[in-house]
């Protein structure tokens, strides 16, 4: 059955971005085909491309196992997709653009903030990819039924199969697998959920009461994750500011606003949107509590001590047609769906990251080679850009393997938190932000950020930290989000103070194309947007 549904699952993503990849020479189709998908279906692409594996198996592993910290986690979740949804979808949706570099060199008109955005999307996206390349690559051993030693093979052919999705399907091609991706992830969950609260006779409140008596003491109150003192209190609040925040502005899930085509189909895509992943995060919410209940902390430790396989082992003790997982029928669907998740995750993490790397950082070549059009080679630089980011991905996972993901995870949406969120709304709802802002942002945040989690407790000096056998730790947050939110609006904020006086002419000396938006500029822009309803 595993494999049935796993053969049945990829040929019908390779049929789809077969279908998807009629014309795709044209970088506008390549980039933003998507458009064409209607505002339903558009709803569907982007809650496929926020769920990702680590929000199936993390966020359940932490209900299992940090009772009330975990459900804070799931509504962080659902709050940024809706928080991204009320403030900035309806400014970065609009024709002709590709990618977030797009937005800001428009809005800022210096083309050094595109370069800046482009490698900032690379930094972000690159550790969010390979966790979902490896928890592909994981998945596919354990459905298949296969050794320890496959997991290498597997994770480089769920590589291959990326860099075919991405490459041959572009935007309406992982669009198209994201839909698919959610149809099944939905019910599959949903129906885990029901089999859960029937072993407790349909009441949530004896489900609570069975899990809080395994958890121990604490599990219904908020501190297990990080503890009770005042650096816990403040890693918990740091952490879901962080989620909050840097979840939904990652670039391959803004990239899905900018072909929807009216203010009114944006509003239509995020109810659905909204509604699919606040309806999954509430499945979540209730498999990670039976979890606990029917399995326990302990045998949930020993299989991970993240919590990751919290899901496929309640899914194995709720079959009663087997004792083994590998011959349950529900644990080869539940597994399936996961596996879906982590392949459209990566395939729609590729896309965005080579879209930066084609579009957003090399300069424009205005020499036409014979036979192609400057398009063409566009979008045949994308397609290498796609392989280039696969090969790359596959490589960095091989060692990622036996290390603790979460701490790469952190990291993607610390950095984003960091620097795109601040620089994204300085853009949109300051009249005074100029270019040299973006790039202090875009450049010190994701690097302050990295610093500060180096010295943290995630890398070193814990059991479950990245390099448990050392301890170099300083700072003692877990999540510098408390940091480098704050950091992020300074530098935008430092970076745009004028750096000389004007005098009554109204000239600056010194001042470059770096502060060239204008009051005009800006006041047009804010009465357009003024002009929209928000897309919520």
């Amino acid at each position: 059955m595993a494999i049935v549904l796993f053969l049945a699952f990829v040929t019908v993503c390779l049929l789809l971005c077969g279908l998807a990849a009629a014309d795709q020479d044209d970088p506008r189709q390549f980039y933003t085909g998507s458009a064409s998908l209607g505002p339903v279906p558009s709803g569907l692409a982007i809650a496929g491309d926020y769920l990702s594996a680590a929000t199936l198996l993390s966020t359940t592993g932490s209900i299992a196992l940090k009772g009330v910290d975990g459900v804070l986690f799931a509504c962080a979740t659902v709050v940024s997709l809706a928080l991204t949804g009320l403030l900035l979808a309806e400014p970065l949706r609009k024709a002709d653009r590709y990618t977030l570099g797009d937005v800001v060199a428009e809005r800022l008109r210096r083309p050094s903030v595109r370069t800046a955005m482009g490698i900032t999307t690379i930094v972000v996206l690159l550790p969010l990819l390979l966790v979902q390349l490896t928890a592909a690559g994981r998945i596919t051993t354990v459905m298949l039924g296969l050794p320890e030693g496959a997991l290498t093979v597997c994770t480089a052919a769920t590589g291959a199969l990326m860099v075919c999705y991405s490459a041959f399907g572009g935007m309406r091609g992982t669009g198209l697998i994201q839909i698919l991706k959610t149809v099944v992830v939905v019910p599959v969950v949903v129906l885990v959920g029901i089999l859960v609260l029937q072993r407790f006779g349909g009441n949530p409140a004896r489900l609570l009461h069975a899990a809080a008596a395994n958890g121990g003491p604490g599990y219904t109150t908020p501190g297990m994750q990080f503890g009770d003192s005042l650096v816990g209190r403040l890693d918990l609040i740091g952490f879901g500011a962080t989620l909050v925040l840097g979840a939904a502005c990652l670039p391959h899930i803004t990239m899905r606003f900018h072909p929807v085509r009216s203010a009114r189909a944006l509003r239509i895509s995020m109810r659905w949107a909204v509604g699919s992943v606040a309806l999954i995060c509430a499945a979540l919410a209730v498999i990670g509590l039976g979890a606990a209940a029917l399995v326990g902390p302990e045998a949930l430790g020993a299989g991970d001590p993240a919590g990751g396989t919290a899901l496929l082992m309640v899914t194995a003790t709720l079959d009663p047609a087997s004792g083994a997982a590998g011959e349950s029928v529900l644990f080869a669907v539940v597994a399936c769906a996961v596996f879906a998740t982590a392949l459209a995750a990566v395939a729609g993490i590729t896309l965005a990251a080579a879209a930066s790397l084609a579009h957003d950082l090399p300069s424009r070549d205005r020499r036409r080679k014979r036979g192609r059009s400057p398009g063409t080679r566009e979008a045949v630089r994308a397609r290498w850009a796609v392989a280039l980011v696969g090969a790359v991905a596959v490589l960095l996972s091989m060692p990622a393997h036996t290390r603790n993901p979460q701490v790469l995870v952190s990291f993607t949406f610390g950095a984003a938190a960091a620097s795109i969120v601040p620089v994204l709304v300085c853009t949109f709802f300051w009249r005074g932000f100029t270019a040299r802002g973006a790039l202090y942002a875009l450049y010190g945040a994701p690097l302050l950020t990295a610093l500060l989690m180096l010295f943290s407790p995630a890398v070193s000096g814990t059991p479950v930290a990245l390099l448990p056998e050392y301890d170099f730790h300083w700072f003692p947050l877990q999540t510098p989000g408390l940091v480098g939110i704050p950091a992020g609006f300074l530098l935008c904020v430092l970076g745009s103070l004028p750096l000389r006086r004007t005098d009554d002419s109204g000239y600056e000396p010194g001042r470059g194309t770096d502060e060239v938006p204008r009051a005009t500029h800006w006041a047009a822009a804010r009465s357009s947007a003024s002009d929209v309803r928000s897309p919520m």
